[in-house]
């Protein structure tokens, strides 16, 4: 028993979670506080685990120019592949056109779609928090890095003062990657039941409603993963097979619960195993999940143009590309936003004169487009970690 692997117990448990939920979909209804219970401790271990291993980074580094080259090639990276992504899915979208002869109909479902202005000055705005406290109550990750990221250059500045709170927070981070791996052991039970919940309560029609559209999603998913997210691996060195031990089992996490928080804990323990150094994993990868949304890219395009497709509207190729920018923009800095895609693509449907209706539609499947997506962000971040650490010089596998 000791000898299969976490991957594979991951495996057998999404397997009976779909058997459940087709088979007892009454009973794989009420597996969703399992579910809830592992998500719940996922997600009581980031915000410790993000500051403690962020603040020893930076302040072991000593070094703030260095880290301001680290997040300036980390953007870079970034606003290639999510930008890649994005043409990717107009591509897939326009050459497949599954909304062509998918109705759209005002449905109750509209009302309960979130809609949001977003904004430059508000993003801004976003980063900066107001209390740490606040912060990592919430699990913002975006703004637990920019205060660990002060607070550990503080660390360094001070030098041999700040040697005390360097070491508590290097013990927390070894406290916390253990903890992680006690929680992991339930990984493939709350897998299980996250699964289980989402076809026991959609039914197994939902694998049909929307066929073309959730086809289209998952082979261009494939193709994102093998023509804008594979290529860095030869380009930058990485070793494929170490690569694909450390992010198959957050990979995994991410697409059966999808949330991205849940394979956090795991992604930053992986690739610092891998050989990516502390205070690149523990800058990127978080910094990655506001504004290295690889999947949400994918879908987003995809599903804007999908909309326009089904209500009839022809778009130019001049709107789809003002589109893609106002996306590209509008998607940076949501992740801690439940159904953060839909929300944007609320917004962005409203700015282009698009029926709101079309997201009610899309909000059917949404479970199965968000674990493409979902699982497609985690991998993207953690090569991102990769691909900075080499860029660097580091050695990674």
């Amino acid at each position: 028993m000791k000898r299969i692997s976490l991957t594979t117990w991951i495996f057998v448990g999404m397997a009976v979670g779909v058997a459940l939920g087709v088979l007892q979909p009454g009973f794989a209804k009420q597996l969703a506080p399992v579910s809830n219970v592992f998500l719940r401790l996922i997600r009581c271990i980031i915000a410790p685990l993000l500051f403690s291993t962020l603040v020893v980074g930076i302040a072991g580094s000593g070094d703030m120019k260095r880290m301001g080259r680290i997040g300036g090639k980390a953007l870079l990276y970034f606003e290639i592949v999510t930008t890649l992504a994005l043409f990717l899915g107009l591509a897939a979208v326009n050459l497949v056109r599954p909304g062509e002869g998918v109705p759209i109909r005002q449905t109750a479902a509209e009302a309960a779609i979130p809609q949001t202005q977003t904004s430059f000055a508000t993003i801004l705005e976003h980063i900066f928090p107001t209390s740490i406290i606040d912060a990592l109550a919430r699990n913002d990750a975006l703004q637990i890095v920019v205060f660990a990221f002060l607070f550990g250059a503080a660390c360094a500045a001070i030098g041999a003062k700040a040697e005390p709170v360097i070491a508590f927070c290097g013990s927390l981070a070894e406290v916390m990657f253990r903890f992680t791996r006690y929680v992991m052991r339930l990984a493939p039970v709350g897998v299980g039941a996250a699964i289980a919940v989402t076809v026991g309560s959609k039914g197994i029609g939902v694998l049909f409603g929307l066929g073309t559209l959730i086809l289209t999603m998952y082979v261009s998913s494939v193709l994102c993963v093998l023509l804008v997210l594979f290529p860095a691996l030869p380009i930058f060195r990485i070793p494929v097979g170490g690569f694909y031990r450390a992010v198959r089992e957050p990979f995994l996490i991410g697409f059966s619960t999808a949330s991205s928080e849940a394979a956090l804990p795991l992604a930053l323990e992986n690739m610092e195993l891998f050989g990516v150094p502390k205070h690149i994993v523990g800058f990127v990868i978080p910094t990655g999940y506001s504004f290295n949304l690889v999947g949400s890219a994918l879908y987003l395009s995809l599903a804007s143009v999908f909309v326009a497709q089904a209500a009839g509207r022809r778009m130019s190729i001049g709107e789809q590309l003002v589109m893609m920018l106002t996306l590209m923009l509008t998607s940076k800095g949501v992740a801690g936003v439940p159904r953060a895609a839909l929300v944007i693509l609320a917004g962005t449907l409203a700015t282009f004169q698009l029926p709101m209706e079309g997201v009610a539609v899309l909000l059917g499947v949404d479970a199965l487009l968000d674990m493409a997506r979902t699982s497609i962000n985690v991998l993207g971040n953690c090569l991102a970690s990769a691909v900075v650490a080499r860029w660097e010089g580091f050695k990674v596998g």
